[in-house]
């Protein structure tokens, strides 16, 4: 049966990561996270003092140590989930910290830093067979994916599922904290010069502020099917 491309957008906290990976797993298919990516390059920058403790961003020092980034996933032998290695070294619990969370889109941002990555995943995609989301894959990095979603939900869902998240992994934050964090990263996503978050033309939406986990993966699996099966 032949494969194809599934690309997964929307704005953050909207499950697009759970989703994927259980998709790409029921598909025995490739899934990429490519936030992880532009996660891991913000840590970068984080331990390099490339954002300083003001909170200040030197986009020309980042821009010019991206040579040094070298980003690979991984599986993890006990889980089998593919998890983020910064320079041979495993990041995925440091990546999915508030600190992190707090610089990621500006981060994401640069003209250079998404070039960069990029090519990584198209490079990752070529051969087809592959679940892969973030804020431009169905615009950007692969424009003519046969299957294209974009999820969106409330700000107020998305913070209190990101709040959940956090608690159960031991960080203290607060709830206003959460949502002030999760507006932020949506107006920058939206508004940035290079790749903006924006449904493409051909994506199907996907609101699921009043969806479990489960309805959503069946539904998002049957478009699948669908698509599959009238491909061949």
């Amino acid at each position: 049966m032949r494969k194809i491309t599934i690309a997964i957008d929307g704005y953050s906290s909207t499950g697009k990561s759970t989703i994927a990976k259980r998709l790409a797993s029921a598909l025995n298919y490739i899934y990429v996270d490519t936030g992880a990516m532009y996660r891991a390059v913000t840590l970068f920058a984080l331990q390099e003092g490339i954002i300083n403790d003001k909170g200040e961003l030197d986009k020309a020092a980042l821009v010019d140590k991206l040579s040094e980034i070298h980003l690979k996933f991984l599986p993890n032998k006990q889980t089998g989930r593919s998890e983020m290695f910064l320079n041979d070294e495993n990041v995925e619990q440091e990546i999915r910290s508030m600190r992190v969370s707090g610089f990621v889109s500006p981060v994401a941002a640069i003209k250079e830093v998404r070039e960069k990555l990029v090519k990584i995943q198209q490079a990752m995609g070529k051969d087809k067979g592959i679940v892969m989301d973030g804020r431009d894959i169905g615009t950007v990095v692969f424009p003519d994916a046969e299957l294209k979603l974009f999820m969106t939900a409330s700000p107020e869902t998305r913070a209190a599922r990101r709040y959940k998240e956090l608690l159960e992994k031991g960080e203290k934050v607060s709830y206003p904290e959460v949502l002030k964090n999760v507006e932020e990263r949506d107006r920058i996503d939206s508004t940035r010069t290079i790749s903006p978050l924006t449904q493409a033309k051909d994506a199907i939406e996907f609101d699921n502020s009043d969806m479990g986990l489960e309805e959503q993966f069946e539904r998002i699996y049957d478009y699948s099917q669908r698509v599959i099966a009238k491909l061949g």
